[in-house]
């Protein structure tokens, strides 16, 4: 399972590592969850310096998709030359965004009429983009899933996996990640989140 973070200058670490870091859960598994860049290296919106695993057009080829957010998005949804190198297919991809990353899915006009997720700071742009935005953390329809607030990553890696490999293996990512003596709650949680999007 090849699986592109989409990961750009000012990105939020949240956002990038800890999905990249649950879904390598399954590593074992044949997945590989590799941040994919537009250029060789990227900095994040607190000065961490990343070297890009994949450039953005391993998007076009991977199983899954997934737009972080960060500083910068706004920009980026407005720079033709970084828009132009995507070329997604929700028919045969998965394709989720967290926070402001759902701009980038709607000017890529990957969310037509569907109502999306995003944090609070990034609602006005995604609303001005013709996206109605939800006031809740997760939402997901057929092979498209959106996120609002940076600890929704786990909901988002959550999705993927129980789509791609079920509700077990879901339950086992996340109960590794977990904070030690809530990992039951933690887990019972984040599938009540994303079960009726599956």
């Amino acid at each position: 399972m090849r699986i592109a973070v989409l990961t750009f200058d000012g990105f939020n670490e949240l956002d990038s590592f800890v999905a990249a870091g649950v879904l390598n859960r399954l590593r074992g598994q044949g997945w590989q969850a590799q941040i994919t860049c537009p250029s060789a290296q990227v900095t994040s919106m607190n000065g961490v310096q990343v070297q890009a695993q994949q450039p953005l057009e391993f998007a076009s080829q991977a199983d899954v998709v997934l737009f972080g957010s960060g500083m910068q998005t706004r920009a980026i949804a407005q720079d033709l030359s970084i828009l132009e190198r995507l070329r997604l297919d929700p028919s045969r991809q998965l394709v989720g965004a967290q926070c402001s990353g759902v701009l980038l899915m709607a000017k890529l006009g990957l969310l037509g009429d569907l109502p999306a997720c995003t944090d609070l700071s990034s609602k006005p742009w995604v609303i001005e983009a013709g996206v109605r935005v939800l006031d809740q953390p997760f939402y997901a329809k057929g092979n498209l899933a959106s996120a609002g607030g940076c600890l929704s990553a786990p909901y988002l890696a959550a999705w993927v996996i129980a789509k791609l490999a079920g509700e077990g293996a879901c339950a086992e990512a996340l109960h590794y990640v977990a904070p030690v003596g809530e990992k039951q709650a933690f887990v019972e949680r984040a599938l009540a989140v994303i079960r009726p999007y599956l």
